[in-house]
């Protein structure tokens, strides 16, 4: 397996946490504010340390972690639209970015998941 480091997803994943960092900066909604940053970075981490295990299983369980802390953004992100804390815009677009990794995350698992059944 190669370095996490390489992965598309990983760096699409810490791009979406620097933009949540970004936006949050100023939220004086402490709570909220440290629940999305958090989430947001579970997403790279998850990949991170399951890529580290140098195992295709180990990798999948984390990449579904991962997958779990890109939907929790997203739905965050639903939520800081409803209240108010990001324009429709914003919030539109991260929510996108969101849905992609997801997307590129599950395509991952499958690969993996196919790739050990054929090594079998």
């Amino acid at each position: 397996m190669q370095a996490f480091e390489d992965l598309r997803i990983w760096q699409d994943a810490q791009n979406i946490a620097l933009q949540i960092y970004s936006l949050f900066k100023d939220n004086k909604d402490y709570g909220f504010r440290d629940q999305i940053q958090r989430a947001a970075i579970s997403i790279s981490n998850n990949i991170a340390e399951g890529s580290e295990y140098n195992s295709d299983k180990v990798m999948i369980r984390y990449l579904r972690i991962a997958k779990g802390s890109c939907g929790e953004v997203r739905n965050m992100l639903y939520l800081c639209q409803k209240i108010g804390y990001c324009d429709d815009e914003t919030a539109k677009s991260l929510i996108n970015k969101c849905k992609s990794l997801s997307s590129s995350i599950g395509a991952f698992i499958v690969y993996l998941e196919n790739n050990n059944r054929n090594n079998k």
